[in-house]
């Protein structure tokens, strides 16, 4: 198991202001991020209102800070967490199989879409889940349907695929891969959820009604209530107060997720005092 003291989940404007700063407080750090680090910059024409350099296109601004952020030796590690749980006076992170120990969390992951489809929340842990390598057990030999988002999803389709019996899969996107036989891949669009006391459906557009005993719906982040149990929400963001404490002791939140206004000097901000009240709290434990 890999140990640092702080573990960095996001690396937009907020997480590599933070990474910087645990940095140079000569702390060890993971930080875990897409490939792109900040979609929002990578999209943005232009960049008004940042200090000092005005009219600044979002993708230059996006490279510089992955750039300041390389030359003080941070790197970025492209990895899914699945979940953040306190062990005693540490967390563990849960990687796919394996786990990661750290002192201190700093969640900087951006704004987590809010978009359910019906049924979604009733049914969220009475059949449907986020986390592949948490339930899949629970579906050994019965029939699951698996959403995905995105490709650098289905690996964890495949192992899902090795417990169960039956597989429908619904990727939002072209498949090119060959799944097992136990796999049948679906292109429908998902209208929602049905069941009484647990899941009983997945309702498609074209094809109605499907019989499951389970839904993964995998996508890029899952919602931050479901990866750090416990954790404290306010109008659909990260409770923080002035040091960017949640109520999770030894974890902290930045940037977008943390609230309104979005934007990157606001997030670069938040970052950095994150970064130094996780500091300050490893120091003390």
């Amino acid at each position: 198991m890999e140990n640092v003291d702080i573990a960095i989940i996001g690396c937009g404007p907020a997480g590599l202001s933070a990474a910087i700063n645990v940095k140079a407080r000569n702390r060890s750090l993971l930080l875990i991020g897409p490939q792109l680090c900040s979609s929002s910059l990578h999209k943005a024409h232009r960049i008004n209102n940042y200090l000092g350099i005005p009219e600044m296109p979002g993708e230059d601004l996006r490279k510089a800070f992955l750039n300041h952020a390389k030359d003080m030796g941070v790197e970025v590690t492209q990895l899914s967490v699945a979940g953040i749980y306190p062990v005693g006076d540490v967390f563990q992170l849960q990687i796919q199989d394996d786990f990661i120990e750290a002192k201190a969390v700093v969640l900087t992951t951006g704004v987590v879409s809010t978009h359910h489809l019906p049924g979604e929340e009733a049914f969220t842990g009475k059949g449907v889940s986020y986390c592949a390598t948490c339930d899949a057990l629970f579906y050994r030999g019965k029939t699951i349907a698996v959403i995905a988002e995105a490709e650098e999803h289905e690996d964890e389709a495949i192992f899902l695929a090795e417990v169960v019996e039956k597989m429908f899969f619904l990727p939002k996107y072209e498949v090119s891969r060959k799944f097992p036989d136990n796999v049948e891949v679906i292109s429908d669009r998902v209208k929602g959820f049905r069941g009484g006391e647990r899941l009983e459906t997945i309702s498609l557009a074209e094809r109605g009604e499907l019989p499951v005993d389970g839904v993964f719906i995998l996508k890029a982040q899952m919602p931050m209530s479901q990866l750090v149990p416990g954790l404290e929400l306010e109008n659909k963001h990260v409770r923080v107060n002035l040091e960017m404490a949640t109520n999770v002791t030894g974890v902290y939140a930045a940037g977008d997720v943390a609230g309104r206004p979005y934007q990157v000097a606001k997030a670069v901000g938040q970052g950095q005092q994150a970064a130094l009240s996780a500091v300050t709290y490893i120091d003390k434990v």
